[in-house]
């Protein structure tokens, strides 16, 4: 059986392919339409995860989109309503934009793709978070959490899983929000919203949490981690370009940081407010988890949403909530909703048996020798190959040691938001130089941004505080910042942060080989079995899909080598292209050169 997930027209819209209960292929549309947070319809996902299942959409026997858009609807004209006057002028944008698109989305994908109405199916947001993360774990039974923005109605809901089964037992509603109370400071200390939440969680190390109290005047919150929040402090629910009022400003004493200054400097009051909204989400946090496992006494615990990409927090959940084990899908906010879609369809509405759990994110697009040489040949790009895998390990892994920073090129790219060493940006820790050359040369961003550790699973309880390393699903997929033990924290400069911790991502010989075996022999020639890495890609673009986009990456920053299976891109063949100032794009299957 095959069922098509879909997740679009809000942001980083999605496509999600499963058989037979197998996640075969997974994919944000902007991976292949180059837009960053694409939201549109995702045709160039669809056909890509179809290309993977070998199939076409007439083989498709449900195509499932993650949420009830009429649902939706409704709470948006509710809540315009309950707010007019003040809401007039995003209740007119909105219905320009739910009448012409939004509400007649079953219409559409039916047209879009062919498919008979009687394929088609609506899951519930938060059914969709939920089921992307259940469905996709290793456990039999377990309780459920998500907790984000706002889906339908729903805001955060909790759960319970049993075989291929889910019940929503509690929930609550919009506008109360922890996803939205977040994204609230995260415009407050100068950051976009659905964009600079990564950037609120990196610069929280550099503040106190001085202003917990002042946070708790704004909500109240219940033993169960319900929260109420006093409205007369924002304007989500009825403005179309604030999420603040005034009064949010005059209770803190400060304006909102102009975003222009968050590239260049890091203001302590803002960074003291920053740590202080990520200390009231993880007491908030380990309040619901709490009432969570009192109420359903399982041992498992599965985290979704937008806020499970807070990694700081999940790393708190772990070691002082009381489960014993917890997953996380590689990709829990919005995008994954395509995955929960599918298998809510596929496990609950259809009674079909649980898959295999997913124990890696390589489920994305990969490129062949054949396809990666005629690109260099075709563009008259100097290349070296080394054929035997192990001489190329040995010669990426001394690279790292001579000093040099690569893009790393190789399999399968993943799926979420994380690089996870297929396509990433690697360098050694070791030089703590390292965080500086990669945010102001390489990745052109904020220089307080950190970077994580790819580490050798088998030993990532050397140098991180993560007992039992091989069982935390979470750590392989980036969603962890754990500890770096103090003692190693002069051999890791480059991605310690300021607090003393690291995002680590654990790495499996068995899902990853080639990236595990570089990280081995690095570990053999320095006693570090830790590489550091970031994704591939420039500050606004998305991760790099084709080789060419590899390519125009390369040459537009300051990396040392391009690393394309096993073919080696020296700085040099930079050359050509600073001296006709041209660029390379893909477009569908074929290169063209844009002049800049």
């Amino acid at each position: 059986m095959n069922v098509l997930g879909l997740s679009f027209f809000y942001h980083d819209s999605s496509a999600a392919l499963v058989q037979d209960g197998k996640l075969v292929a997974a994919s944000e549309e902007e991976r292949f339409s180059r837009v960053k947070h694409d939201s549109g319809f995702p045709t160039l996902a669809i056909d890509f995860v179809l290309k993977m299942g070998g199939i076409t959409l007439d083989d498709v026997d449900y195509v499932v989109f993650y949420e009830k858009p009429f649902v939706k609807f409704e709470r948006m004209l509710l809540s315009a309503m309950a707010t007019f006057p003040r809401s007039s002028a995003v209740f007119r944008e909105s219905m320009q934009r739910w009448v012409s698109d939004k509400l007649w989305i079953k219409s559409m994908m039916s047209k879009e793709m062919g498919v008979p109405n009687a394929k088609l199916l609506f899951a519930e947001h938060h059914m969709s978070h939920a089921a992307s993360s259940y469905f996709t774990s290793p456990f039999e039974e377990s309780a459920i959490l998500t907790v984000d923005g706002a889906g339908e109605w729903s805001t955060s809901t909790m759960g319970i899983g049993r075989g291929n089964k889910i019940e929503i037992i509690k929930e609550m509603r919009f506008p109360h929000s922890l996803g939205l109370l977040y994204s609230a400071f995260t415009a407050y200390c100068g950051f976009e919203i659905n964009e600079g939440e990564y950037k609120l969680m990196g610069m929280h190390p550099y503040g106190e949490p001085k202003y917990v109290d002042k946070i708790y005047e704004l909500i109240q919150v219940g033993e169960d981690g319900s929260i109420w929040q006093d409205m007369k402090y924002f304007a989500y629910h009825y403005s179309r370009d604030s999420t603040l009022t005034e009064a949010f400003g005059k209770h803190f004493g400060r304006p909102a940081r102009d975003p222009k200054l968050q590239d260049t400097s890091l203001d302590p009051y803002y960074c003291d407010m920053a740590a202080s909204i990520q200390k009231v989400t993880e007491e908030i946090i380990l309040k619901m988890v709490n009432h969570l496992h009192k109420i359903t006494g399982m041992k498992n615990l599965c985290l979704a949403g937008g806020v499970a990409l807070n990694s700081v927090s999940n790393f708190k959940v772990l070691r002082d909530g009381p489960f014993e084990n917890v997953y996380i899908h590689p990709a829990p906010g919005d995008d994954g909703g395509c995955v929960g879609a599918a298998y809510w369809a596929y496990n609950h509405v259809l009674d079909q048996p649980r898959g295999p759990a997913l124990d890696h994110a390589y489920l994305g697009s990969e490129y062949s020798d054949e396809e990666i040489e005629e690109f260099l040949v075709k563009n008259d790009i100097a290349f070296e190959k080394i054929e035997d895998d192990e001489e190329f390990f040995q010669f990426v892994a001394q690279s790292l040691v001579d000093g040099h920073v690569s893009g790393w090129y190789r399999g399968r790219f993943e799926w979420g938001p994380r690089a996870l060493g297929a396509r990433s940006i690697i360098a050694d820790p070791r030089k703590a130089e390292m965080k500086e050359k990669l945010n102001s040369k390489i990745k052109f961003r904020e220089a307080f941004r950190p970077f994580a550790p790819s580490v050798l699973e088998e030993r990532a309880n050397e140098f991180f505080e993560i007992p039992e390393a091989q069982k935390h699903f979470p750590a392989r997929f980036m969603l962890y910042v754990t500890p770096v033990r103090e003692e190693k924290r002069a051999d890791l400069p480059a991605i310690t942060h300021e607090d003393g911790s690291g995002r680590l991502q654990t790495v499996y010989k068995a899902t990853n080989p080639g990236y595990h075996r570089v990280i081995e022999i690095f570990g053999e020639m320095t006693g570090v079995p830790v590489v550091m890495n970031t994704s591939f890609n420039l500050k606004g673009e998305p991760i790099v899909e084709h080789p060419s986009h590899a390519f125009n990456t390369f040459s537009l920053s300051g990396m040392d080598l391009l690393l394309m299976n096993n073919y080696i891109i020296r700085a040099d063949a930079k050359k050509k292209i600073k001296d006709t100032r041209f660029h390379l794009r893909h477009e569908g299957d074929s290169v063209t050169a844009m002049v800049s």
